[in-house]
């Protein structure tokens, strides 16, 4: 869902981070479960949460959660990201790194719930289980 900077309050960084602090104990969570699983198919299984910036309303700011697997040989053959929130300067609609007259800054917060997320999550990982069976 994107918010205009006008928008940006104190309950909307509270609702920030507690999302961040959700889906970073998720993952961490399902990085402990299936390590092991993929690792006797020969795959390393890596998952992460990564955050660009301090302030949420600060343009460039970030967050994500990522899982990535490798092969035997260290080679990645799949990642999957969600952004969990984005902040950024927006001119005509286009984003710029640089504070130009009648630029915007907005964000953008994902708006699934936290079960949702760990259903895609789980489906996509019992998914990459079963193509690495074969």
């Amino acid at each position: 869902m994107k918010y205009a900077e006008k928008e940006f309050t104190l309950d909307l960084k509270e609702k920030i981070k507690n999302n961040e602090a959700a889906l970073k104990h998720l993952i961490e969570k399902l990085l402990n479960e299936n390590k092991s699983v993929f690792k006797k198919k020969g795959l390393d299984f890596d998952a992460g949460y990564d955050r660009l910036g301090n302030d949420p309303f600060h343009p460039g700011y970030s967050s994500s959660i990522s899982i990535g697997i490798s092969d035997e040989n260290g080679e990645p053959t799949d990642l999957y990201n969600i952004n969990i929130w984005e902040c950024d300067r927006y001119f005509m609609g286009m984003p710029i790194s640089m504070k130009i007259p009648g630029s915007r800054i907005a964000g953008e917060l994902l708006d699934e719930s936290y079960e949702d997320i760990e259903v895609e999550l789980k489906g996509y990982i019992e998914e990459q289980l079963k193509f690495n069976n074969d």
